[in-house]
């Protein structure tokens, strides 16, 4: 699969798109079978070791998208960082258009499911120790029937991931008098505008 990528959005640091997935870990997850596109929704949580990054998730047993993969079918999954309109009345010339800035992260490689027990008890904890951590007390003192009926609902997830790529379209293509003035509405705007406004200072824009 690609995607359109204009080289002056490109970012990557690695240290930059890690930050995306784990400020925004809710991800789209798509895959392809016999030429029909999939998508499931989902949180995803990024561990780095020295065997490289992964993704760990799950699904529900009953959705369906689980079931057209392969263990090691290549997946992709989008990570969907801040977004904010841009007015064309910011900039200095009025020769100009509306557009949209945001931020999104690509992450592509092999899946692998599992059934085992332990293992999705490895990922549920995982994602209940990022998200959050005062329940996992109440987990580990759920009854184990409770615990095993509860996986049973549940397939487990491992994403390698062999490719991370990064589109930042924070106005880069603009004058900087004009990006100057992007910046400056969306730091006043709202809680996404603003994540963009530190994304173009951190990038130096």
């Amino acid at each position: 699969m690609t995607w359109y990528q204009p080289r002056q959005f490109v970012v990557t640091e690695r240290a930059h798109l890690l930050a995306v997935l784990r400020a925004h870990p809710f991800a789209t997850l798509v895959s392809v079978r016999d030429g029909a596109p999939a998508f499931t929704h989902l949180p995803l949580q990024a561990e780095e070791s020295p065997g490289g990054l992964r993704l760990l998730g799950h699904v529900a047993h009953a959705n369906p998208h689980w079931s057209t993969w392969r263990d090691g079918d290549e997946v992709t999954a989008i990570f969907h960082g801040p977004n904010a309109y841009v007015a064309p009345a910011w900039y200095a010339t009025r020769e100009a258009v509306p557009t949209w800035n945001y931020i999104v992260v690509h992450a592509r490689g092999p899946i692998r499911v599992t059934h085992d027990s332990e293992a999705k008890e490895k990922i549920l904890k995982a994602l209940i120790d990022r998200h959050d951590p005062p329940y996992r007390a109440q987990w580990d003192e759920l009854g184990e029937e409770f615990r095993e009926k509860m996986k049973r609902g549940i397939v487990g997830l491992t994403i390698e991931v062999a490719q991370l790529e990064g589109k930042f379209k924070l106005s880069q293509n603009r004058a900087p008098e004009d990006r100057a003035a992007v910046r400056a509405r969306h730091a006043q705007g709202d809680a996404q505008a603003r994540l963009l406004a530190e994304w173009m200072k951190r990038l130096g824009g």
